[in-house]
């Protein structure tokens, strides 16, 4: 059998087409354990611009882009009205009809030399994560290098080439835009690496 990259394998394991034989351990993601089942909540946390993404996992199939968005507030409203904006839209894709989201994966703010911009960052994700935290879910996060890992193949990889990989991945039709992209990226890294014992 041909050497897969950590991505190909991932992909083959979710669709059912990897063998026990070919399931071995590569580095942090060990693809002999279950493969994750549900629907995940992905968000990748900006004040102007977060990203949300409902992804659906069911073994032995591709993953499904269920829902996105991009909640866009403008430059002038206060920050205040902008993070209530992004607590509604949260709240609105995990009470969806019909769907129970099991988790919500975030990314982690990367490390900024401004105070101001952590500190901005740090209010959108408190945001998100007070919205997913009063409605009882279990609220994973991930530093982008991990989430390009495990989706890309690179820590260092482009958002355009997240953004590829992730409609690839999804069998998507339509471009999504970075936001969503990055959203549905930590999504689906939630799901790749996820080790079961979790709730």
């Amino acid at each position: 059998m041909a050497r897969m990259s950590v991505r190909q394998m991932w992909a083959a394991k979710l669709s059912g087409k990897l063998t026990p034989a070919a399931e071995v351990s590569r580095g942090d993601f060990a693809l002999t354990r279950a493969p994750f089942s549900g629907l995940v909540l992905g968000i990748d946390p900006s004040l102007r611009g977060t990203g949300l993404a409902l992804v659906e996992f069911t073994p032995g199939r591709a993953p499904v882009l269920l829902r996105c968005e991009t909640v866009k507030v403008h430059a002038k409203v206060p920050m205040s009205s902008a993070l209530a904006e992004i607590h509604r839209s949260v709240t609105a894709f995990l009470a969806s009809p019909g769907l129970s989201v099991r988790h919500v994966a975030l990314e982690q703010t990367i490390y900024v030399q401004n105070f101001q911009t952590a500190q901005i960052l740090g209010a959108a994700r408190g945001a998100a994560i007070a919205a997913a935290a009063l409605r009882e879910k279990p609220i994973f996060e991930y530093p982008p290098l991990r989430v390009k890992q495990a989706v890309v193949g690179a820590g260092r990889a482009s958002k355009e080439q997240m953004a590829r990989t992730v409609m690839g991945l999804l069998g998507h039709g339509r471009a999504l835009a970075y936001d969503e992209a990055d959203a549905a990226g930590v999504a689906l890294c939630h799901a790749f690496t996820w080790r079961g014992e979790e709730a």
